[in-house]
């Protein structure tokens, strides 16, 4: 019997945010194989899920990742449940998994969704280089290791010097084998249009993130002072520029003076996969922050063309998207902007992504 505990320490119940879905899935398509516990935050709200046990242990406090009752109350769950695996997410309670691995005999896993030390180097944090090495003692202690990319596998078993056979690509997930149908894109295109006043003859763009996060921050600047311009350049180019996304910080209160600019801010939309489906192109000029970009991930499945930089598409196989995205190099807006005008909206994403990317396939 195989019974595991898993330490969530942020919140993300209810899902909202990629990163929240990509933990909530994979918990939700792992359980079913397993006796599954998750540990997590108080503010975590579990209505509505069945397939696991979600235990509100950990406090909401930023001081929580150093707090040592942990250990003693874990340890206890761990005897209580008869866990033999322990699994963490990201490398921050290393020291917490570490402890419980020896104290308690249970086999350390550790679920990565980005080198979180590389990801806080290109956001240019000092302290990065601390956390590369507490980031390796953590995947070294483990007994394995999942991460979300093959270019991160491979980062970890050269630069950790982590045993190959102990490492294995989780990527995140889509929930559908197969794209929307096209009368289902055609609604939520009329609503989208309907909504926002949108002449139904005008390329609609999409862009979405959590806002507050530096490298959307610096995507959202790239499209307002660099892609936006080029784009209005262009004779005969009709189009909105939809950005959904919450936290929006108070730099950008004047987002809403844009609509002249053909910049529509949304907001938190409560279904985004209704502009996923409704969208024409999905833009993302991310150029830092590591890791797959999970709104890809989701906006490919949705059948929506991308136009993305290369950091934005790092964990996206070029091989399985067909011409339903285009890779830009960093920077080059011109290239860009002209890829955006260029785009193939009518070519459908290949049956190759879901076999990559489908949960239960993963």
């Amino acid at each position: 019997m195989v019974n595991v505990l898993t330490i969530v320490s942020y919140n993300f119940l209810p899902p909202k945010m990629g990163g929240q879905k990509g933990i909530a899935l994979f918990y939700q398509f792992l359980a079913p194989q397993v006796t599954l516990t998750c540990v997590t935050t108080k503010s975590n709200d579990a209505v509505g899920v069945k397939e696991y046990e979600v235990l509100n242990v950990l406090s909401d406090s930023k001081f929580r990742y150093a707090n040592p009752y942990y250990f003693f109350k874990l340890k206890t769950i761990i005897r209580q449940k008869k866990i033999t695996h322990l699994i963490i997410e990201h490398p921050y309670y290393g020291w917490l998994g570490i402890l419980l691995k020896w104290f308690c005999k249970v086999k350390l896993v550790v679920h990565s969704h980005n080198i979180e030390a590389l990801r806080f180097k290109s956001m240019g944090k000092w302290w990065w280089g601390m956390l590369w090495h507490y980031e390796k003692l953590t995947h070294r202690k483990a007994a394995l290791s999942f991460f979300i990319h093959d270019d991160d596998r491979d980062f970890g078993i050269k630069k950790f010097k982590l045993d190959p056979g102990k490492c294995f690509t989780i990527t995140y997930g889509f929930e559908l084998t197969n794209a929307p149908t096209a009368e289902e894109r055609k609604s939520s295109r009329h609503f989208i249009c309907n909504k926002y006043g949108i002449n139904a003859a005008e390329k609609l763009l999409l862009f979405n993130g959590t806002l507050d996060y530096k490298p959307n921050q610096d995507a959202l600047d790239n499209i307002l002072e660099k892609i936006n311009p080029l784009l209005q350049a262009k004779e005969g180019f009709d189009y909105k520029i939809i950005i959904c996304g919450n936290k929006l910080p108070a730099a950008y209160a004047n987002l809403n003076d844009y609509t002249a600019k053909n910049i529509i801010y949304a907001g938190f939309v409560d279904d985004i996969t209704v502009f996923f489906k409704g969208a024409d192109i999905f833009i993302n000029p991310v150029t830092d922050g590591g890791g797959i970009k999970t709104k890809l991930v989701e906006a490919l499945g949705y059948d929506c063309t991308v136009i993305s930089t290369k950091s934005g598409a790092i964990g996206i196989p070029a091989a399985i998207t067909g011409n339903k995205m285009k890779v830009i190099a960093d920077t080059d807006w011109e290239e860009f902007a002209n890829q955006v005008i260029l785009a193939d909206t009518v070519a459908g994403i290949p049956p190759a992504f879901f076999d990559h990317f489908y949960w239960p396939f993963l």
